[in-house]
């Protein structure tokens, strides 16, 4: 079987981290894996197996992604040799390259949503994606029931495939946890992520717990930008830290004491899944979709009220100020990551894919 795992770029973010999880996973169990990219960018890293196919030549007019995607896919699957059984494609303005370039080749194509509907802008892009042409994809993958409805009407094989945990599960709790906060997100898509809230927030609990650091983890220089700007003014660089890209997340998450998602909305959340199996306390906020399919408030984590600044700082004062609740949280945390695992995700692929 071979599979072609298709997105914009690997510049960093869930989308691109789900692509090359997937993809290492496929190339484990025996399958003809490559990974296609249209510009530059590599953040994560892919087994030797995996065929790493850069489709980044620039058009000498009209460059600009999807046109010179369409463009170059188009030529390199001209070779029969290089046309796959199956394309997986990843970010729904994808399908535009994608889709059409499929029906043409007579290949399956597999279209992936990594947000829900609601939080996307229902423009003329999206109508001809939506309305129209997964009509032809062979089956359309969204990440929770909620989207179930919107898309079913739109494509008659529509599966909710969860994102798989990039981590596995820690088997003890390490009882030895630094005084850290950690958010995770673009810097650049710090309204999204909801990190301008959440630096407002920083004010109250540095003022009670000053011995506690919040670490905002993320690329981005427009954003980095802001923030550190916002930071200033309240006077906060003691406190909070915009440590960047890393690549040892799973070290940072398995050695701090909690994990805050301040999203204003949300698909469902890779760094919370990831976070979930590193057994740090979580809390984040109930946005429309996403942390409620990962968390049980009260049970494996602490869900606030969308948007309510003021009950998600008590959120975090509560976890600050016990051990005890911290500890409880984080361990069912542990067990309840184990549905995002990625055998088990990875088998609902597999079993898709073999259903084309």
């Amino acid at each position: 079987m071979k599979i072609d795992l298709i997105i914009g770029s690997l510049q960093g973010g869930g989308a691109e981290r789900v692509v090359c999880v997937l993809a290492n996973y496929f190339a484990s169990v025996g399958y003809e894996v490559s990974v296609i990219t249209f510009t530059d960018g590599d953040k994560f890293e892919l087994d030797d197996a995996v065929k790493r196919v850069r489709l980044h030549k620039k058009l000498p007019i009209a460059d600009y992604t999807l046109s010179r995607g369409f463009f170059n896919l188009f030529k390199y699957y001209w070779k029969k040799k290089n046309r796959p059984d199956v394309i997986s494609s990843h970010i729904s303005r994808v399908a535009l390259v994608t889709i059409p370039i499929a029906k043409l080749y007579g290949v399956k194509v597999i279209s992936s949503e990594h947000i829900n509907h609601t939080h996307t802008i229902y423009n003329f892009t999206k109508k001809v994606i939506w309305d129209f042409l997964y009509k032809f994809a062979d089956a359309v993958t969204i990440l929770t029931h909620y989207d179930m409805e919107f898309f079913k009407k739109r494509n008659s094989k529509v599966v909710v495939m969860p994102n798989p945990s990039s981590f596995e599960p820690i088997e003890e709790q390490n009882l030895s946890r630094e005084k850290v906060i950690v958010a995770i997100g673009s810097l650049d898509r710090y309204h999204h992520k909801g990190l301008d809230n959440l630096i407002d927030i920083g004010k109250d609990l540095h003022k009670k717990h000053p011995d506690w650091k919040l670490h905002i983890i993320g690329e981005g220089d427009v954003g980095r930008e802001f923030l550190e700007k916002r930071i200033l003014e309240l006077g906060l660089s003691d406190f909070i830290t915009l440590v960047g890209y890393r690549s040892d997340i799973k070290d940072i998450l398995a050695n701090s004491s909690i994990f805050v998602l301040s999203s204003r909305f949300e698909g469902l959340p890779m760094a919370l899944i990831e976070a979930t199996s590193q057994g740090i306390a979580c809390v984040a906020y109930n946005c429309v979709s996403g942390p409620s399919d990962i968390i049980e408030d009260e049970v494996n984590g602490l869900l606030i009220e969308d948007q309510n600044q003021i009950e998600m700082t008590k959120g975090i004062l509560r976890l600050i100020e016990s051990e005890e609740l911290r500890r409880r949280l984080g361990d069912k945390a542990i067990s309840a990551s184990k549905k995002f695992s990625l055998e088990r995700v990875g088998k609902q692929w597999g079993d898709l894919i073999h259903s084309l």
